[in-house]
């Protein structure tokens, strides 16, 4: 196991993370899975809206660097600027179970997530481990409340199960993180000139973590490796000198790793069986930092562990049984077997992933798992995958049998190919456009929700882009915002009392003289040659409705009416008029259009009436 923390002072993430991750020496064959705690990730409210939309930079950034060497991002969690990622080798995946994340704020008193602790706990092979990584309190003077926030931390996080609901309850804790422990009584000076003429361990007893491990209650049993690398903090961003600032903040080693094992004495094991002496047992292989990355006034700090556990769950909650190639449509059959007290969901799913995916919805396709109703065969159920889910492309494939209850992958297959063949003839021009459409157009947004129940509702196409381009949204109305109208963007009870008693409402006139309706054409809809140049859309100018097409301009709404909606609205025009326009041929009455609109909106207006 790999830990890696590093705070990253609200920088862009750099190039390459090859070096910090070991992926170029031959320890990551033997790698099995990697944490990384991230600190001071830029949170500010731009950035974080974007976050919450798009995966952020930092988690691209190791998730392509950890791809390409088969790891697979099995859980993230995030608060504020604080995250925390833990990936694992893909055949690692259906024993990495029981999945769960918290965080504890500790900033501001708890109302802010500057500082505290997010943490990830899962089962591997049956022994449950947690992952956890804090920003604590920052300045030499602060020790005591790092020992009351981390304290808290350990308090306030609570899992559900009975296996281990405490932190400490786990077999296994690794804490890691910005804990900004520094060193005390010895001058600015003294510390520089250890550093420089390498005598590491005269500053060792004077450190504030080596101190309170022996005098804290909290920390027992935490253990470190030794401290042979420089203090990783602070230094001039750039460069690897140490603070030349005014402030001239001492060196420390503020970034720092510690496990500790649970001690056999005290409570349950995994699955409420009394741990025997010698159930575990940790190696701390590589504990340095990496001087080579100078985008931070931190320097990262990675450890490598080698965990040996007295025994191993070997068998996952699904196999899957599948061809060696599929050269076929009618090869694609996936045959699965469940084991004894798995539970299934109805939205449980098998995917089709290329080999090197990057996390558990990165798919090619899937096919939803068949319930007791299923078609079963003799090795158990099985479900095919359509010829129009097949991949295109030859290559290396596994499947993977999603668990919903679990929010992870219970079961997975080795590589095998895929190499159908290409049919040039006979292919309508659907086909084909949707085809190169599907190799040129790489702009899909995938969003890591772990509680989301469907893999995707969107076309299945491989996830690059950060950020999808207006244009391709084509006819978007776009509302004017209340921040223009200088009136407050949230529909509260407060905002509505201002506001006149009659809200008109839209409506389409059964027939007008140029509108979609009298020109014969389908409802919202343009002909093909004016699609995209010209569209239809009929709003209120005041006191009466306005057909809007390309021979009459766009009537511009009175901003008092439209005081109730958000922001920003995104319709699009085919959508929102193709709706509305069949609900009044067929004499439904209108949708509303805002919470306040009269209840009793006709369906047409009369020459003469009013709204």
């Amino acid at each position: 196991i790999t830990v890696v923390t590093w705070n990253v002072g609200t920088a862009m993430p750099p190039n390459d993370v090859t070096s910090l991750l070991h992926l170029n020496t031959g320890e990551t064959n033997d790698v099995d899975m990697i944490a990384i705690g991230l600190q001071e990730v830029n949170s500010k409210i731009n950035k974080r809206l974007k976050d919450a939309l798009f995966t952020d930079q930092w988690s691209e950034l190791f998730m392509d660097a950890l791809s390409p060497f088969h790891f697979v991002l099995v859980s993230t969690v995030r608060m504020q600027g604080v995250i925390l990622l833990v990936f694992a080798k893909y055949y690692h995946l259906p024993f990495l179970q029981d999945i769960q994340t918290d965080c504890t704020r500790t900033g501001l008193g708890g109302y802010w997530g500057n500082k505290g602790g997010v943490s990830v706990r899962l089962s591997i092979f049956g022994h449950m481990v947690c992952f956890l990584n804090c920003h604590l309190p920052a300045h030499l003077e602060k020790a005591e409340q790092r020992k009351e926030d981390f304290a808290t931390i350990l308090h306030m996080q609570q899992f559900e199960g009975h296996a281990a609901s405490g932190i400490l309850d786990h077999d296994l804790v690794f804490w890691f993180g910005d804990l900004n422990f520094r060193i005390e009584s010895l001058d600015i000076r003294f510390v520089k000139y250890a550093i420089d003429s390498n005598i590491l361990s005269q500053l060792w007893e004077k450190d504030q973590l080596n101190i309170a491990k022996s005098t804290w209650s909290v920390l027992s049993g935490f253990q470190e490796g030794p401290l042979n690398f420089p203090p990783t903090f602070k230094f001039d961003v750039g460069t690897n000198k140490y603070d030349s600032s005014a402030k001239k903040r001492k060196p420390a080693w503020t970034d720092r790793i510690l496990w500790k094992i649970k001690s056999p004495s005290v409570g349950l094991g995994a699955g409420g069986r009394q741990p025997s002496r010698g159930v575990l047992s940790v190696s701390q292989l590589c504990y340095c930092s990496h001087m080579e990355y100078t985008v931070s006034d931190h320097k990262p700090v990675a450890a490598i562990f080698a965990v040996q556990f007295a025994s191993k769950a070997d068998k996952p909650p699904v196999e899957i049984y599948v061809a060696d190639e599929w050269s076929r449509p009618e090869q694609a059959v996936v045959r699965y077997k469940m084991a004894a007290g798995f539970h299934r969901s109805s939205w449980d799913w098998i995917g089709l992933y290329r080999v090197g995916f990057r996390h558990p919805k990165d798919y090619v396709s899937y096919v939803w798992a068949r319930s007791d109703d299923g078609e079963r065969s003799v090795s158990g159920l099985q479900v095919m995958l359509s010829e129009e889910a097949l991949p295109k492309r030859k290559g290396e494939y596994i499947l993977g049998y999603y668990s919903n209850t679990s929010s992870s992958i219970a079961g997975v297959t080795e590589p095998f190919q895929i190499s159908l063949p290409r049919s040039e003839e006979g292919s309508s021009p659907t086909d084909s456009s949707g085809s190169s459409s599907e190799e040129e157009d790489d702009s899909t947004l995938v969003l890591l929700a772990p509680k989301s129940r469907s893999p995707s509702p969107g076309k299945m196409k491989r996830h690059r882009s950060r950020s999808p381009s207006l244009a391709k949204f084509q006819g978007l109305i776009l509302r004017p915002s209340s921040r223009d109208r200088g009136m407050s963007r949230s529909p509260s009870p407060q905002n509505r009392q201002g506001l006149p008693g009659d809200v008109p409402t839209i409506h389409l006139p059964q027939e007008e003289p140029g509108c979609c309706a009298a020109k014969g054409k389908e409802p919202g809809r343009a002909s093909d040659s004016q699609e995209g140049s010209s569209f239809y859309q009929t709003m209120w100018e005041r006191g009466g409705p306005q057909c809007v097409s390309a021979d009459n301009p766009l009537a511009r709404a009175d901003p008092r009416n439209l005081g109730l909606l958000p922001a920003l609205r995104l319709e699009m025009i085919d959508q929102a008029l193709g709706r509305r326009r069949e609900s009044a041929d067929m004499g439904y009455p209108c949708r509303k259009m805002s919470p306040t609109s009269p209840p009793g909106c006709s369906t047409s207006l009369q020459e003469g009436s009013s709204p």
